[in-house]
């Protein structure tokens, strides 16, 4: 199992932390699942760019960004060479380190 491990962000994790996760898993829902309250307005399809995050190590591991993936991080915040949307990223063997960007697409937030 892949250990995801987060940097502190100051709303979804403060003090950072770390959890496993499964095999294949999405990363936008192991995140739900671990009680970290990431943006996902599209409700998980790729369609909205509120998921976005940064992996910082272990992106390598990773499937490569598809077509619909990229015309949607083409919208989010921040974009740099290690975005990705958490929705699309499916968990593979090797741990990740996520960062979350500072802002989201949306403007507003639901709590």
């Amino acid at each position: 199992m892949p250990t995801v491990h987060l940097l502190p962000h100051p709303e979804l994790c403060p003090e950072g932390r770390a959890f496993e996760a499964r095999r294949g898993a999405s990363l936008c829902q192991s995140l739900l699942d671990a009680g970290v309250a990431i943006e996902h307005a599209c409700e998980m399809v790729a369609a909205c760019a509120t998921c976005h995050v940064y992996v910082r190590a272990g992106g390598e591991s990773l499937a490569a960004p598809d077509d619909e993936e990229n015309d949607q991080l083409d919208h989010a915040w921040g974009l740099d060479a290690q975005s990705r949307l958490a929705c699309c990223v499916k968990l593979r063997d090797t741990d990740l380190l996520i960062e979350f960007p500072r802002h989201t697409r949306n403007h507003a937030r639901e709590r």
